[in-house]
């Protein structure tokens, strides 16, 4: 099996979001670990259904400078501390001008919060909690700091996605996501691309019963415009699936049902878990948060579900630079990775009727 930490690492530093280049070199690289991954996009400002594909954004850098011009805040250092789409700036502010546009968070003194400004234009610095206290206690409310932020927004640019098709006996389809669209967090991010490439590379050596579709994209938006562009194909052969996120830790076993809690999607995965044995939450769809509100809303009704490791907002890391490589260990990979393997595999399994006629078919002239 291929070192998932190691490439997961590889992949860390890059500024992914909705949109830009490092979401590109991100699909490339996973490209390297698996060609049949195919790297296809949508076109920016294209809209689709209530929403419209946002601008490409990306950033050649950004930074704070003191009164000294020393540079206190820097983007190369961690890419968190920029809010995500944030416009480009060049300004000089005093200190608590300067402080009013910056995030922290007090129960986790020493960690950078993640803000994203997706669809507002808007421009932030994301800091600890005791870094923010140093800029209080070293610098006075007259003090002047440059504030830098070289990014650009691309009106005709593209949102990139990565698909991987594997057919099987069947047309009816497996449908399985996961998102590239968070920089710099190990569980609420790489953990999915990392697992759902595994199980990407196990089911292609496989003869499966059903075919297998795995996508790499950007959350929510990414799901709606691939739901606008394949609406008719997705009604037509996807029987069921999962989102695979915060899929890496070393803690709890989570698992969000499909909406009414009962699809053949939610079977096969209490199957996989009963078969090892494993102690997991149960969540209901009301308790959604990620693409599977995308993929079982009304009229969409593609009945997938969530596998996780401790589930999105449910540990005290998410969201923050202290979701790293300490909190998403080979162990938690591995397990998660076998469970939501074992799922699927169930869910190739599954043979489901279908009704020839309707009303109750005639029961007697087939000696029944």
């Amino acid at each position: 099996m291929i070192d998932l930490i190691k490439l997961g690492k590889k992949l860390w530093p890059l500024n992914r979001s909705l949109t830009g280049r490092d979401n590109k070199k991100t699909l490339l690289i996973l490209k390297k670990e698996i060609p049949s991954l195919k790297i296809k996009y949508f076109k920016s400002g294209k809209k689709i259904f209530d929403w419209k594909i946002p601008s490409e954004w990306n950033v050649k850098d950004a930074y704070v400078l003191d009164k000294n011009n020393k540079k206190i805040i820097s983007f190369k250092k961690n890419n968190l501390h920029l809010v995500s789409y944030s416009q480009k700036i060049d300004i000089t502010l005093n200190r608590d001008q300067f402080l009013i546009k910056t995030f922290s968070k007090k129960n986790l003194k020493n960690a950078i919060p993640y803000v994203t400004s997706y669809y507002k234009k808007n421009w932030g610095f994301c800091l600890t909690y005791n870094q923010k206290k140093e800029i209080l206690k070293n610098y006075s409310y007259k003090d002047k700091f440059k504030i830098i932020i070289d990014s650009n927004f691309k009106k005709n640019g593209l949102m990139h996605y990565g698909e991987i098709y594997i057919p099987g006996k069947s047309k009816e389809e497996i449908l399985i996501t996961t998102y590239i669209c968070h920089p710099s967090m190990a569980n609420n991010e790489l953990s999915g691309p990392l697992v759902t490439l595994a199980i990407a590379k196990h089911f292609e050596e496989k003869k499966n019963l059903k075919s297998i579709r795995i996508l790499f994209i950007p959350e929510t938006i990414g799901a709606i415009a691939y739901i606008h562009k394949n609406y008719d194909k997705l009604k037509k052969y996807v029987i069921g699936g999962y989102v695979v996120t915060c899929i890496g830790d070393d803690n709890n076993y989570s698992f969000l049902k499909t909406k009414y809690g009962n699809t053949i999607s939610d079977k096969a995965a209490v199957m996989a878990f009963n078969k090892y044995k494993i102690k997991y939450k149960k969540y209901s769809f009301l308790k959604r948060g990620s693409d599977e509100r995308q993929f079982n809303s009304p009229h969409v009704d593609l009945n997938l579900a969530s596998i996780m490791r401790t589930k999105y907002g449910e540990y005290k890391e998410y969201h923050t630079s202290l979701d790293n490589f300490n909190l998403v260990t080979p162990k938690g990979l591995n397990g998660g990775y076998k469970v939501a393997r074992e799922a699927i595999k169930n869910l190739d399994k599954i043979i489901m009727p279908k009704v020839n006629y309707l009303c109750e078919p005639q029961l007697g002239k087939r000696n029944l």
